[in-house]
């Protein structure tokens, strides 16, 4: 145990690997030298996170899920079990790829749902939710809900990541947003 963080005995922290006070690393997960993980993470069961990736503060990582080179995750991310994220656009055994990875950025507050998959090259907005399941291949914009194969915006959620109805109210919260064209926006909230 590290009085910092703690590791289950069955993970693997290469040397020079940082990781922020009060994360937890769980069982067989593996975390390579030049990962940066901030602080309050939950890494669950077999994560993998890989060279050069940057974890922000308070992000939850489910169980089987791979951070590979080039993704960034900001703070207060969620990453749903087994969903996976690639990064390079076209693999082949016999070719090697390493220098054409192609950078993902998961903003502050998103949500993977479980078995999804992010290609490689793409950022998800702000408080987006990606339903369980769904394949994006493109840039989500804030805020927005996505489902399906390939992935398709469907509504807007707010940051408590609930579905709002066309007054653009978040039932839990009360939190107003605004539909600026396409670009939804919290509201100046009273």
């Amino acid at each position: 145990m590290n009085n910092k963080y703690y590791t289950h005995e069955t993970s693997i922290i290469d040397q020079g690997a940082q990781i922020g006070s009060g994360s937890k690393v769980w069982h067989f997960s593996h975390v390579m030298g030049s990962a940066k993980i901030g602080e309050n993470c939950i890494l669950g069961q077999n994560v993998f996170v890989g060279n050069k990736v940057k974890i922000g503060n308070n992000v939850k990582i489910q169980n089987n899920v791979s951070v590979y080179e080039g993704v960034v995750c900001e703070d207060d991310v969620f990453l749903g079990p087994s969903m996976v994220f690639t990064n390079v656009i076209n693999p082949r055994s016999r070719v090697e790829r390493k220098h054409e990875f192609k950078p993902t950025l998961v903003k502050k507050g998103a949500s993977v749902g479980a078995n999804a998959t992010i290609l490689c090259g793409v950022t998800l907005g702000d408080y987006c939710f990606i339903g369980a399941g769904a394949v994006v291949t493109k840039n989500v914009l804030p805020f927005a809900l996505m489902v399906g194969v390939p992935a398709k915006q469907t509504g807007w959620v707010s940051r408590a990541g609930v579905v709002l109805k066309d007054d653009l109210v978040c039932p839990e919260t009360g939190e107003k947003y605004k539909l600026t064209g396409d670009f939804l926006e919290l509201a100046d909230n009273e």
